[in-house]
Formats: C-alpha cells, structure tokens, sequence
C-alpha cells in the first residue's frame, strides 16, 4: 500500500459515483476490523485488517447531519421534506471566480445570488464603491472573451442598474445571506453544496449552522462470501483504493449444491472446488463420498431430474439396509409374496390393490368377547371389503360396540377324489358347491395375525415397469443383476420391498482421476459448499468421455426414516380394540373361581394343582414337609431303629427301586408293584409316613422337570 493514502469510508463512498464502479478497497485500520463482527440492519459485518472489498454499487439512504457548535450528530432521510438554507461563509474569498465555484452546478436555476465587496469595484469607466449589495442575474459567456457576470446594482431612489463584471477580478469578497433554500436531494446532488454549511428553517434548530454529509448504502462483494454484501458507509473504517493495483483478484463465490443446480445449462460441465464438505453424520452410505473433502476438486457434468426408487432389505437380517435406485436400474426383478402382520396391513395392501389373496401362517384362537374369530395354519382368505360389526354384549343393559372389520372369504381347497365324483353333475350344483367353499369372515382391522400373499406371477421385470403395473410397497427379488455395474449391490437379497418413488434433482459428477466414473449427487439431500473454477477440463475441447453412472446408491436409517416421516405424515394410525367392561369381567372372574371351587368340592382335589406337601417341596422354597411326631418310648425300651425306605423296599422284593428320573409308565408300574397307591375318592388323606413322603417326593420330581 506503499503511495497510497488512507480515507476514512464515509469521505471516500461520498466522492464515488456509480459511473465510475467497481472500485477494490483495503481495509486497514478502524473500528471495524480483526474479526469483529457486527449486525447492522439484520446483517452481520465482519471487516479485517487487509480484506479486500470489491464496491459494485452505492445507494444513497440519510444525510447525517452534525451541530458546528457542539458536535451532535441526526440523521434524517433523504426525502425529508425540510428546506435548508445556506449559511455565509465567514473568511472573504480573493476573487469572484472563487466565489462562484462553491455555488451549485447549474447557476441559473440557484439565482439571485448577492454578495458584498469589502472595496472598490472599478469596471471600464464605471467606479462601484465598497459594500455595495450586488445580485448575480447570470454569467456571461462568449468565446474567444472572458466571463463575466451580469449583476445588478441598486442606486438612489431605488434605482436598478445592470453591470458586467470580470470573474477574475480581485478583492474581499462576502457572501451575503441569502433567501435561496433547498432540499436534502438538492444538496446532495451538487458537490458544492455539499461541502456548505446550511440551517434547516422550520424547525427550533434553525440557528445552528449543521453540516451535511451523505450516508450511502454500499453494496459490495468479499472472497468467500456466498450473497452481495450491504453496509452502511459510516462505519468507522479507514481504507485504501487499490483498484489498479490489484485489477485481477477473482473473488470466489461458494455456490450451495441447490445453487449450482440453478446455473444456466452452458456453464456445465466445469470444474469446482469444495470449499465444505458433507456432514459427518452423512444420509449416505456410498464409496464415493469419504472423497468428497474439502479442497478437492470435482468435476460437474450436467444438472437433472432423476426418478429413483427406496429399497429396502427383510428385517430379517442382522443390519437392515436401505437403497436408493435409478429407474434406469438394469436388472430384472421378480414379485415375492408380502408378509402382514395385522389385520390393518391387510387392509392398507388391500386398498391398494384389491383383490388380496393370503395365506395364514400362525393360528389363532377364538375369542367372541373381541370379537376374534379362530383361523388356523394354511387357510386361504380373499380380502372383499371394509364393513362394519357389532360385538356381542354380555348385558342386555350394555350398548353394544361397534367396530370396523375386514371382510374376507375363506378359500377352501376342494379333494380331488370328490372333483372326480361331481364331474357328472349338473350347473346348478356346481354353484351351490361354489357357495359352500366360500365362507364370510370378519377380521377386527385391530387383530393381530400372520399372513403371507399368495402370487402365481413368475414374470421378470424392469424396475420402470414395476412401479407402472403395481402398487407400492412391493416385495421383489433381483434374479438378474445389472451388467452395467461393477459390482450390484441389490443381488443375494432374498427378499427387497420397493418402498416409494420419488423425482430428485440431481447433478451428475465424478473425480479428476475418474471423470467417466459417474455418480447423482441429490441436491436435495446433500449439504456442500463449492466454487466453480477456470481450472481445464481432464479431457480434449469438445471429446467428453462416455459416461457410466452408479444407478445404486446405498442410504442410512436415518435417510429412510426422513423419507418416510415427509410421505406419510398425514397417514391415520392403526385402530385400537375396544375397552372391555371391568366390572363384568370382574363379575366373570369371580364367576370362574365359584365354579371352580365347586368342581373341586364335586369331584375331589384338582390333581393339577399341588396339595400342601408338593407346594412345600418347590424349588424356590427348600423347607421339607415337618417330620411326624415320634412315638412314645417307655424307659425300659431302646427307641426303635427305622429302616431307610429303598433298604425296606429291597427287604420285600429283593430288588432296587429304579432311577426317579426314568419314564413316567414304568415309574408308576414300580409303584403299584410296590403296594403304593392313591385314592382320590378317600374321605381322609392319612397315610403312613413311608407312603406319603414316597408319593410326595416323586411329585415334586415329576413338577421340577418343567423348570
């Protein structure tokens, strides 16, 4: 910056016009500046020491007005409608040339204008003497001659007389005060107005002298500045013009990836700059994008709008995978049956296409209080319609619920022996015998089932073609991949649900050192910052390579839940079954133990539930039952010695009990060999002690095979 001297910006913004835009500025030094940031009118502004700015434009918003005498500062708004009158200079100017340069351009619309001369004014043979008030009427002008101005003089008795005088004549020259006014726009438009002193009339502050200077808005652009910079021109910031100095600066402008999908088509394909790169936390999966790191450049061939698929991969897998596919995917694709766990899916692929036929792969059990009826493993159903039905009420005085099903008939599969034998008959009882293998049912659409589609299409088709004749979702298999491709990513699925379609704009590029390797950048979903550069392209003007496009795009969980929280965010949910009344299943309860003590008064103890010995023999309890009273021993007798129970067994039948675990038959033999057995019907319960711990210990075995 050595030659060059520093301007505040207000000063140097003031003398600029928009003829003589752009101008390159420096900064270095004020307020403004090592980084601070400031918001002005909703704007942020950060200057620091040797930024560079590029002016392209000045607008001109306020005129500041500052007090001469105490140094207060207003602004007012360019079309304030005051008027301002100019104040006289104090210091006498040395000749009326002088004078008449600090008036406004375009003289003749500013006159009369009156000035004072502190000493004689002698013109040809004509003496005007000192302090006479003259009024310029206007400046005459002839060539090959000097200008002069035409004033007019006031003489004795109000006379007016006419006088030419030369500007270059010399004196002390006064301006006199004047009745001249004028508007802020008029000031502000005249150079030499503006360096006047002026009071604003029809206000209390008409006696102050004010100076005025303009506040332009400056438009200007900065290197990695994304949109035109706006600023005010009184920020306190010293700068430098180095327009010649620094005349080949290219700016860089960091373009958003929806931007550059904006660009007019000639500007593709080019060569840009990452200036930002993706997030971490990326919707993508892909190999190409690690590569795209900042500083790195890449190559733009062309901006479009691609139709692509969402795939999915079974649940089934350890880690479910997510794609995003071309519809200009080449493989061939075959339909699989769907899977529905619920009624209500039922329903939504039903409504998508009717005509559903399905196969029940879990039983279920019936239950009249929700109104679930009984299917089981291997029935068909066809899907007919959504209707609505009542549950049976267990009180008359209890209003009955009504709940929307699913109507289906059950297919039944007639035996071939008896299609044989119905050949001979007649038409009218083949239709009574299709009415009969087709039974009504109704499916509350808040059951929950299990049922696989039944298909019979074996075609292969194209993934265009499966979006046309179908209805999403929709289960496929990939049973040929897509010879384009390096390497498909969608074959060895044994299953893929096509989720959704969807129209992308995308823009297709690749790598300097792979510029026919192509990929789709969805701008949509991909957040970077870049800027186009003048760098070559990797190939000869006008030969670009033939290109070969990646139609598979894997994506994250967090892609597919975004997809599918922007699609179905008005989709209803799933109905919840109806409030059962709990008094009445109260009622029901206390009904059911009634019943049940009775039946074990009626018919003895339920051989289910254990008596008390068995609950006292339980694993988690480890208390044994208590021992029996001893008999009575009298003193001249030793106690008896009890023999162990298997040592007794053995005495009897010469044999060793078998092993407690084995069969439950062959235990129960050796049992009833051995003299042990169970009367349910007896009146009393008391047995001898050998009995009844051998009973109750091979119970207690029996019950803790279950654990």
């Amino acid at each position: 910056m050595a030659g060059t001297t520093a301007l505040p910006l207000q000063q140097y913004i003031a003398s600029l016009d928009n003829s003589s835009l752009p101008k390159l500025l420096q900064v270095c030094s004020g307020v403004y500046f090592q980084g601070s940031i400031y918001e002005i009118s909703g704007s942020e502004v950060c200057f620091s020491t040797g930024d560079l700015i590029k002016v392209i434009g000045i607008e001109l918003l306020s005129v500041c007005c500052e007090d001469i005498n105490n140094n207060e500062t207003f602004e007012l708004p360019i079309n304030h409608k005051g008027l301002f009158q100019v104040v006289p200079e104090e210091m006498p100017y040395a000749t009326l040339e002088e004078m008449m340069s600090l008036r406004p351009v375009g003289l003749e619309s500013c006159l009369p204008f009156t000035f004072t001369s502190h000493s004689k004014i002698t013109v040809g043979n004509f003496t005007l003497g000192a302090e006479r008030a003259l009024t310029v009427l206007s400046i005459e002008r002839h060539e090959g001659k000097e200008d002069q101005l035409r004033c007019q003089i006031r003489g004795q008795q109000e006379a007016l007389a006419d006088v030419c005088i030369p500007l270059s004549s010399q004196g002390e020259f006064r301006e006199c005060e004047s009745e001249e006014r004028f508007t802020l726009l008029e000031i502000m438009s005249s150079p030499c107005l503006r360096s006047r002193r002026f009071r604003l009339m029809n206000t209390t502050k008409s006696e102050r002298p004010l100076a005025l200077s303009p506040v332009y808005q400056v438009k200007a652009i900065m290197n990695l500045r994304k949109n035109i910079l706006k600023f005010p021109s009184s920020l306190e910031v010293d700068v430098v013009d180095v327009t010649e100095m620094c005349d080949d600066v290219n700016f860089v402008t960091p373009l958003s990836l929806t931007e550059v999908f904006s660009q007019p088509e000639e500007s593709f394909p080019v060569v840009a700059k990452i200036l930002e790169g993706p997030e971490t936390c990326s919707l993508f999966r892909c190999s190409w994008l690690p590569e795209l790191s900042k500083n790195t450049n890449i190559i733009f061939h062309k901006t479009g709008t691609s139709a692509m698929i969402v795939l999915t991969s079974l649940k089934s897998r350890k880690t479910q995978q997510y794609f995003l596919v071309s519809q200009q995917y080449g493989g061939r694709f075959r339909k699989r049956p769907r899977e529905f766990n619920s009624v209500y899916e039922l329903y939504v692929a039903a409504m998508q296409a009717p005509g559903l036929k399905v196969s029940v792969t879990r039983s279920c059990e019936e239950d009249d209080k929700e109104g679930l009826p009984a299917l089981s493993v291997g029935e068909q159903l066809e899907v007919v319609r959504l209707e609505t039905t009542e549950l049976p009420c267990e009180s008359s005085l209890r209003q009955k619920q009504v709940v929307e099903a699913l109507l289906c008939q059950r297919l039944q599969e007639p035996d071939d022996e008896e299609d044989d034998d119905d050949d001979d008959d007649d038409g009218d009882n083949e239709e009574v015998k299709q009415k009969d293998e087709r039974d009504d049912i109704f499916l509350p659409l808040y059951m929950q089932g299990h049922f696989v589609e039944l298909i019979t299409d074996n075609k292969k088709y194209k993934l265009k073609d499966l979006g046309k004749e179908f209805s999403l979702p929709l289960d496929v298999k990939v049973v040929s991949r897509d010879t384009e491709l390096e390497t498909d990513p969608l074959v060895g699925f044994a299953c893929l649900r096509i989720e959704g379609a969807m129209l992308e704009p995308t823009i297709q590029a690749s790598f300097l050192h792979r510029p026919d390797h192509c990929f789709e950048i969805p701008t949509q979903w991909l957040s970077m910052s870049v800027s186009f550069t003048q760098e070559a392209l990797p190939w000869p003007s006008g030969q670009p390579p033939k290109c070969n496009v990646d139609r598979v795009t894997e994506v994250t969980d967090t892609f597919f839940y975004e997809y599918r929280r922007q699609g179905n965010s008005d989709e209803a949910p799933p109905p919840r079954p109806p409030k059962r009344n709990l008094s009445s299943s109260k009622s029901s309860e206390k009904s059911s133990k009634k019943t049940s003590k009775a039946a074990k008064s009626k018919h003895g103890p339920d051989k289910r539930v254990p008596n008390k010995e068995l609950a006292d023999l339980t694993l988690n309890s480890k208390r044994r039952p208590p021992a029996p009273p001893p008999p009575a021993i009298l003193d001249d007798q030793p106690p008896p010695v009890v023999a162990r129970k298997q040592a007794a067994v053995e005495m009897k039948t010469g044999k060793a009990l078998p092993n407690t675990y084995v069969g439950r038959e062959e235990s129960m033999q050796q049992v009833k060999r051995l003299g042990f057995t169970n009367d349910d019907d007896s009146d009393h319960d008391y047995e001898t002690v050998d009995d009844t711990f051998a009973a109750v210990v091979k119970k207690a075995q029996e019950n803790s095979m279950f654990y």
